[in-house]
């Protein structure tokens, strides 16, 4: 069962993530979009969305490091073991917390403003629900495996890590994972749930930031006093003709 889990199950989810957003975009470009409902209410929008974005950034951020940088990699730049375990524990925790909470904000928001939960898609509440699994039992791990240490402590980096590595490489070890604590299985098999659904939600939308913006050249508007096309004098809009 491990290598069904851990091996075949993520790589079915992969390839629906590559290649649903693949056909989304060929087929559904109309619908390539967050869908915004800033026009229906704000308040809380300005209080949840920066909390859930910057937390998300965060938690992805912490992800990267700590799956794909080896553990030999950061003792070779001079950081320790401890130091890098409370820095991510610490980091960990804000970014999650952060994201839980503006989730949270957004959801209340979903169910209470009418016309905003009038415009919630089923697939909007699948996602919802597969990304707070995800993000509740990430901080569980954080809490049980390396504060309270529930079951002894367990070193991510030298099980989890290194499946997701090989499983990047196309060798997957699913005895690494067979062996993590099930807090840990679950949070990565939840998180590929949540890649498959990826293209047909409203998250497809991380891929469309708008960093074209930083590079477009500046919009030049011409004042009607500059340049009057002909020789005619200007008048004001109510004067008589003739």
């Amino acid at each position: 069962m491990s290598v069904f889990f851990f091996v075949i199950f993520p790589y079915v989810c992969l390839t629906t993530f590559v290649v649903g957003h693949l056909w989304r975009y060929r087929y559904d470009k109309f619908g390539w979009t967050t869908r915004s409902s800033q026009l229906y209410e704000n308040r809380l929008l300005r209080i949840g969305s920066p909390l859930f974005h910057f937390g998300m950034l965060g938690v992805v951020g912490g992800h990267i490091i700590g799956l794909l940088v080896p553990e030999s990699w950061t003792k070779a730049v001079g950081i320790s073991e401890r130091g890098y375990h409370v820095v991510a524990v610490a980091g960990g925790l804000v970014a999650g917390l952060a994201a839980l909470v503006g989730m949270v904000i957004l959801i209340y928001r979903r169910r209470t403003v009418g016309p905003v939960f009038s415009a919630t898609t089923v697939m909007d509440k699948v996602m919802y629900a597969f990304l707070a699994v995800v993000i509740v039992l990430g901080m569980w791990n954080t809490v049980a495996g390396s504060i309270l240490t529930i079951g002894g402590e367990y070193n991510y980096r030298e099980g989890v890590s290194v499946w997701y590595r090989s499983f990047l490489a196309f060798q997957p070890d699913a005895s690494l994972m067979a062996r993590a604590p099930l807090g840990f299985q679950l949070h990565a098999l939840v998180a590929f749930g949540l890649f498959a659904l990826w293209p047909f939600t409203r998250l497809v939308h991380v891929f469309s930031a708008p960093v074209g913006y930083l590079t477009r050249p500046y919009i030049v508007y011409r004042s009607r006093d500059d340049d009057q096309l002909g020789s005619h004098r200007d008048r004001r809009g109510w004067d008589r003709v003739g």
